[in-house]
């Protein structure tokens, strides 16, 4: 009988394609018993060596390699095999984050290559082991690995294994923040690895990536990306794809430091499913513990949820305490922001004990914030002081201004909230003492607001109002808002808050006109500052004015990005637990301050008008005598605003100016729900409503006559003229004000009725340019859902002189090319209104959708705007009167006015009202006269107010 032939390298190929397909055990043994011919050293030797260039690809495979490696070394009884097989395991291990494990296979390798006085093995092994060592936070041990596997190398002169250890050894000093030291050894490893790119190829790719994570560390973002694209690019030419995966997280997390989300959400879902193909899971979880904290940022609590959970169970599987303990942390934020108090505890609980075990107490110590925060909101106001009062303690022993402050005014609200007023101002002084040595105006601003609400606890007025005042200028000093953390840890829920107690207090003082005045100043205040805050907050996109010089906006947007990115940076460095944390937080203000300094220097070069657009400058409300010569003779504004759970009204004419309180906003609230479940009705179908048409018309009138007695009778006798301009609070935008019912007849019978979102953005459409000329464009998009969306068009086409019609697929094209140059625009087509995420609302166009991030990259300078789709009109009404949706685009878009819809329309109906609307324009007739006598002859036809009560026009009425 002759010996079995030596497997040649084609047959070892094929073996190679067909091994890791084997995950379960038996079908591994049935296999070995096949080809008996493995059972050999050599045959070892190629399966290990096999695990490291597999690992380059899927690290599944690899680690299914190792477990042939190791079965068929421990049959051979061959202790060398036996220790090449044990670390090739760990190393398959820790590729595929499995770290802990991997850190048993390595040591289990030492101790035989040690036991055979194999030297360069046994530091062979130790090098492997430093990384999974860090990871599993075994600093001490991975030192002094790396310090044994130096010392045999250098003795040896092995000069690649030496770059290896110096590779890992940077490792730990990166771990630890120590990022000059540790580019020191990178930059060694990378310059003898780049010698001779091809001997290691995998160690270069890696040394890269490890200079660019130390220059992002220093804050270097040019030079870490430039670094991190050179390592993609090589690690992409070298087959490697766990580590392109690698590159093009980090690549992400830098665009969403830089405060790019949009970008670094695509990005980090793309990278997502590239790791999750190469079997990185520990990259997969970094990208949901990412999309996780952007999600929280914007508002987008269920994705938040979604990501954050998947995170903590990715990590969790991955043995990674310190970043399950974050997933966990950011869940219950979610769920925290959904109003589940007992499930956001159950997991800031669990989080806790995490970082607790990690001995990481800063971390620990701001979860008890949170948790206490809840506890307060509660009315458990002992177990909130317990919590606080134990962070307190640990704050002062970090030395970081940061926490102590968060910490001391989280106490004085829990003691001014159960009346301890001296115990409430004595820690609001302290902390406000303590920001006065230091450049945190967020803060400062939150201290000086609660402070004006404890002097008002204590009826000192007079002080009180100094305290808000402070607060006030302080906000607006800001131009991204409150800081992301300080948020997320706030007894300040809203920033309208601070409006809210001075209007209160201004009402509070004897009668006078200038009280009265100062009092709408600061209800639109609130308003525009809300809006802007909304478009141009830290974290979301900006759009600088497309006529700024191209090499002006490169610094700004980079200016922009950069004070993010140290802001990220200085948010990251309040939760170590470093030593040298507080010598680098003075550092990261410095960088701030340097950049906000520059920023400023360009501000002040620019045109005030292009600044103030793009969010550089603070919002400036419309004073009162501004907002009473954009009025016309025959208007009275009523401005609506709420003061603890009160709606009070402002109206204002060209001779008058009061403030008058009208109804309880739960009560309102309540009403504008019925009213809103009677309108849902008409999605029943035609045969219902034909049913039902009496009592839907008899319940709907007694609810709109609810809310005429609440909102407008109070004040019917002081409305004049034939005009009314509303500007609607919170739960009143969706509240179709010209439907209202006397009981005899709708307010719309009595005045025509337009709409804005503050008196200053009515104001402000009034002076931007506006195209008072050219064509008027008209797009159509028709569906089966939707049959008379082409009638409608060609209707609208045919009332409004040169106009210029366009049906279907060309639409999207058509509205960019066109659109900046249109008098007038009308869209026919479906709305859609994402109550669960507001910015991606929207119309279908012919290649999609156009959602509000898409009218940020519009130029709509149009006199008229009509989306005559459901819902279009429709918003969120987030804390603060803040809109979500698609009304806020058209403005941004530079839109003077815009005819939207409050509800889903009937495409019939809607038509029929759309074809009067601009017969009446096109006989000259002003924007809010024609929507009226539109809506008028459309109730002759459709009475019920579900048909011609849904339009609502926004912005400047007349063309003049």
């Amino acid at each position: 009988m002759t010996a079995p032939a030596r497997r040649t390298a084609s047959s070892r190929d094929e073996l190679l394609l067909q091994l890791p397909s084997l995950k379960r055990k038996a079908a591994q043994a049935r296999f070995l018993a096949r080809h008996p011919d493995l059972f050999k050293p050599d045959a070892v030797s190629w399966i290990t060596e096999s695990v490291r260039e597999q690992a380059k690809i899927e690290t599944g495979r690899a680690v299914t390699l190792a477990e042939f490696a190791v079965a068929i070394a421990r049959k051979l009884r061959d202790r060398t095999v036996d220790a090449q097989s044990l670390r090739a395991m760990g190393n398959a291990l820790y590729l595929s984050g499995q770290n802990r494990s991997a850190v048993e296979y390595h040591q289990r390798a030492c101790k035989v290559f040690a036991k055979l006085g194999n030297r360069t093995q046994v530091a062979r092994t130790l090098s492997a082991s430093i990384q999974p060592l860090i990871l599993t936070g075994q600093y001490s041990r991975a030192f002094r690995a790396a310090e044994k596997a130096r010392k045999i190398f250098a003795a040896e002169g092995n000069e690649w294994r030496l770059a290896r250890v110096e590779l890992n050894a940077g490792n730990i000093l990166h771990r630890q923040d120590r990022f000059a030291e540790a580019l020191e050894y990178y930059r060694r490893a990378c310059r003898y690895f780049s010698s001779d790119p091809q001997k290691d190829p995998e160690a270069l790719a890696v040394a890269l990536h490890n200079v660019a994570m130390c220059l992002v560390g220093l804050n270097k973002f040019p030079q870490a990306l430039a670094t991190h694209e050179e390592a993609r690019r090589f690690a992409m030419k070298h087959g490697m794809q766990v580590l392109v995966g690698q590159a093009d997280y980090n690549i992400a997390s830098l665009h969403y430091s830089r405060g790019e989300h949009t970008r670094a959400i695509e990005m980090l879902r793309s990278t997502s499913e590239t790791c999750r193909r190469a079997n990185d899971q520990y990259h997969v979880a970094l990208c949901h513990l990412d999309l996780s904290e952007i999600y929280l940022e914007v508002n987008q609590c269920k994705e938040a949820e979604d990501m954050a959970r998947q995170a903590a169970a990715d990590f969790k599987r991955l043995e990674m305490g310190y970043e399950a303990g974050k997933a966990l942390a950011n869940l219950a934020l979610a769920m925290e922001q959904q109003g589940r108090a007992q499930s956001a505890l159950a997991l800031f609980d669990r989080a806790r004990k995490i970082f607790v075990n990690e001995r990481n107490y800063i971390w620990a110590s701001r979860i008890d914030l949170h948790r206490a925060i809840i506890f307060i909101e509660q009315g458990q106001y002992s177990e909130g002081q317990r919590l606080c009062l134990a962070a307190l303690k640990v704050f002062r022993k970090s030395k970081l201004p940061h926490n102590l402050i968060l910490c001391r005014l989280l106490l004085a609200d829990l003691y001014l909230r159960i009346g301890k007023l001296v115990l409430a101002s004595r820690h609001c002084r302290v902390t406000l003492k303590h920001l006065r040595t230091l450049e945190l105006p967020a803060l400062s601003c939150q201290a000086h607001h609660l402070m004006g609400r404890i002097h008002a606890a204590a009826a000192r007025s007079d002080e009180a109002h100094d305290s808000y005042q402070q607060a006030r200028q302080l906000l607006e000093s800001l131009r991204s808002g409150l800081n992301r953390e300080e948020l997320k840890i706030s007894f300040m829920k809203s920033k309208l808050e601070i409006y809210e107690g001075l209007v209160e207090l201004c009402l509070q003082r004897p009668p006078g006109q200038q009280r009265l005045e100062e009092a709408f100043e600061h209800i639109e205040q609130s308003k525009s500052r809300s809006l802007r805050d909304l478009m141009f907050k830290s974290g979301s996109e900006f759009h600088l004015p497309s006529n700024l010089d191209p090499a002006l906006r490169r610094k700004v947007e980079d200016l922009r990005a950069e004070i993010n990115w140290f802001s990220r940076s200085y948010e990251a460095e309040q939760l170590r637990a470093s030593k040298h944390s507080w010598e680098r937080l003075k550092q990261i203000q410095a960088e701030i301050r340097k950049r906000e300094g520059e920023l400023h220097r360009v501000v002040r070069e620019m045109p005030f008008s292009m600044a103030e657009s793009a969010g550089l400058l603070s919002p400036k409300a419309a004073t009162v005598e501004e907002i009473r010569s954009r009025l016309g003779p025959d208007c009275v504004l009523l401005e609506y605003f709420q003061i603890r759970g009160q709606l009070v009204v402002v109206l204002l004419s060209h001779n008058s100016l009061e403030i008058v309180p009208v109804a309880a906003a739960s009560q309102v609230s309540d009403l504008i729900a019925r009213l809103q479940f009677q309108f849902s009705k008409f999605r029943m179908g035609p045969d219902y409503i034909r049913e039902f048409s009496k009592s839907l018309m008899e319940t709907t009138q007694r609810h709109l006559k609810q809310l005429y007695d609440a909102l407008i009778d109070p004040l019917r006798k002081r409305l004049t003229g034939n005009h009314l301009l509303i500007v609607p609070h919170g739960m009143l935008h969706s509240l179709p004000f010209q439907a209202l019912f006397d009981g005899q007849q709708y307010l719309i019978d009595s005045f025509s009725i337009s709409y804005a979102p503050s008196a200053t953005i009515f104001s402000l459409c009034h002076t931007r340019p506006t195209n008072t000329a050219g064509t008027a464009l008209v797009l159509g998009i028709p569906d089966a859902a939707a049959p008379f969306v082409v009638d409608e068009a060609k209707a609208v086409a045919s009332t409004i002189p040169a106009a210029e019609m366009l049906l279907g697929e060309a639409a999207t094209t058509v509205l960019r090319e066109k659109g900046e140059h249109s008098r007038f625009i009308h869209i026919a087509t479906h709305g859609y209104f994402r109550q669960d995420d507001p910015m991606f609302s929207g119309i279908r166009l012919g290649d999609g959708i156009l959602s509000l991030y898409d009218l940020y990259q519009l130029k709509l300078p149009a006199e008229l705007i009509t989306l005559s789709g459901c819902a279009t009109g429709l918003s969120v009404v987030a804390d603060g009167d803040e809109l979500l949706g698609l009304v806020r685009g058209l403005i941004y878009a530079g839109a003077q006015s815009a005819l939207l819809t409050l509800w889903d329309v009937q495409d019939r109906s809607t038509a029929e009202f759309m074809t009067a609307f601009y017969r009446h324009l096109s006989n000259g007739e002003n924007k809010a006269v024609a929507l009226r006598q539109a809506a008028l002859e459309l109730r002759e036809t459709y009475p019920h107010p579900y048909y011609w009560a849904p339009f609502v026009l926004l912005g400047k009425v007349t063309s003049k």
